[in-house]
């Protein structure tokens, strides 16, 4: 049994402890190309919160990280066979529910690990807010902690270089021969201001993608995916710790 991890643990020993920051972990379930799983964002949100908290537990921090939420926002990719949707109103009521269970047991402070880029947690933290005005609540998009030039040559946002390696060093059994691999080319809005970055609208993820990735995998490797691994869950719990020990009611300086 990991402390820090409530999915493993019991009341024997969970009756007389006490905790200072919930982490939420949040993925989706979702092509990754042809050769990376659905549960991606899953397992790296399972897996990079669990490292995380290990190194701010074993730093003194009493966090302890919730079971992951598997389902996402997935409003673009309805037509992708089994891309099951959260739309964010469920998401606010999921969040809605957990956070006053935590308000009431004592709990004050919760970080969202987000681990999928279809996730927007600011409006709901913003609404949220106002409710339970005790409450510290914060979100955290691991993947852009980051500079990931410094680790990989291509980019991408989907299946891309970071997600395949990572995969290749969390689980490699999950993802198919390289020969398999679809080259994540994506095509851009013919509208300047969309690629730009000023303006937005939800990408159709078929019309863009033929394999359903963004970004070139071919030069991901297992050795990539270790480093950038260890990299993000020492920042990633260097964070949980610091909000952990931060006394919320005097956080500015």
């Amino acid at each position: 049994m990991r402390p820090y991890i409530l999915a493993e643990c019991n009341w024997a020993y969970i009756k007389d402890s006490k905790f200072s920051l919930a982490v939420l972990p949040w993925g989706a379930t979702e092509a990754h190309n042809y050769h990376l799983p659905y549960a991606t964002d899953v397992f790296e949100a399972d897996l990079i919160a669990a490292e995380s908290a290990r190194i701010a537990w074993e730093k003194g921090a009493k966090v302890i990280v919730l079971p992951t939420i598997p389902f996402g926002v997935n409003t673009g990719q309805s037509d992708i066979l089994l891309d099951i949707n959260l739309n964010p109103s469920t998401q606010l009521a999921i969040l809605r529910d957990v956070i006053e269970v935590l308000d009431l047991q004592g709990i004050y402070k919760l970080l969202i690990l987000n681990s999928h880029g279809g996730n927007d947690f600011r409006p709901m933290i913003r609404e949220l807010g106002l409710k339970f005005p005790n409450m510290f609540i914060c979100m955290s998009n691991w993947y852009q902690s980051l500079d990931k030039k410094k680790f990989f040559e291509h980019s991408g946002d989907h299946a891309d270089e970071m997600e395949t390696s990572l995969m290749l060093h969390l689980k490699p059994e999950l993802v198919l021969p390289k020969e398999k691999w679809g080259d994540g080319k994506e095509k851009k809005n013919k509208i300047k201001a969309f690629t730009e970055g000023w303006a937005w609208a939800e990408r159709k993820w078929s019309k863009i993608s033929a394999d359903t990735g963004v970004g070139n995998p071919v030069a991901s490797t297992k050795e990539k995916g270790e480093a950038y691994f260890k990299a993000v869950t020492q920042k990633a719990g260097d964070l949980m710790f610091e909000i952990a020990k931060a006394d919320i009611n005097d956080l500015y300086e």
